[in-house]
């Protein structure tokens, strides 16, 4: 909402608003491209299925501990703290309604913490793949716009309810997450769920 779009028109909105959501989109990709080139160094190793099982547990004991305990993982704050330092130095970004300007913060963005984010992350590197990775980070993205794009259109169309009932949500998508890696990891050969992963152990070939 306090991205500097010019809001003469709702053309010049909608513009700024998609160079906007192109930066935070390019991060993601970025994000993608180096957790998945990690998930396959974890496939070459032949440890991908321990790690998304592994990732998984990781998921659903963060859902479960603070319900137990109710204590909290300081890990965004102390996230926020860093990115916060670094977005600092580009107050002057805000300033300006350039093109650049707006696509530099989207960039920005894309670098704060957040726990959808970081579902998706765990979704990149069990891709196994630097491409893959990065596709998998692009629709993720996109399939962040029509929320993204509406607030940057609407200003405050989301009244601070319905943001309450979102972030009350997250926990839920968690602990999804977290079980689908962890069936993901089992190997049972269900489709898109728990796909079947062939290892083909490489050897080397001599041809005449």
């Amino acid at each position: 909402m306090a991205v500097p779009v010019k809001r003469q028109s709702k053309i010049q909105v909608a513009m700024g608003a998609a160079v906007y959501n192109a930066g935070r989109i390019s991060t993601y990709m970025v994000l993608g491209l180096l957790f998945g080139l990690l998930g396959k160094t974890f496939f070459t190793a032949g440890v991908q299925r321990g790690v998304s099982i592994g990732l998984g547990i990781v998921f659903l004991l963060a859902v479960i501990i603070p319900r137990l305990t109710n204590a909290k993982i300081p890990l965004e704050k102390t996230a926020y703290k860093v990115v916060g330092k670094l977005m600092g130095r580009f107050k002057k970004l805000f300033k300006t309604h350039s093109a650049e300007s707006v696509y530099s913060i989207g960039v920005l963005n894309g670098l704060l913490p957040c726990g959808m984010v970081y579902l998706a992350l765990a979704g990149a590197i069990s891709t196994g793949g630097w491409s893959e990775g990065a596709i998998y980070m692009l629709f993720f993205g996109v399939g962040t716009l029509p929320l993204m794009l509406s607030a940057t259109m609407a200003g405050s169309l989301f009244s601070v309810s319905v943001r309450t009932k979102f972030r009350k949500a997250i926990p839920i998508l968690i602990g999804v997450m977290g079980v689908l890696l962890i069936l993901r990891g089992m190997n049972l050969g269900i489709p898109y769920v728990s796909p079947e992963i062939e290892f083909v152990n490489p050897a080397i070939t001599e041809c005449d």
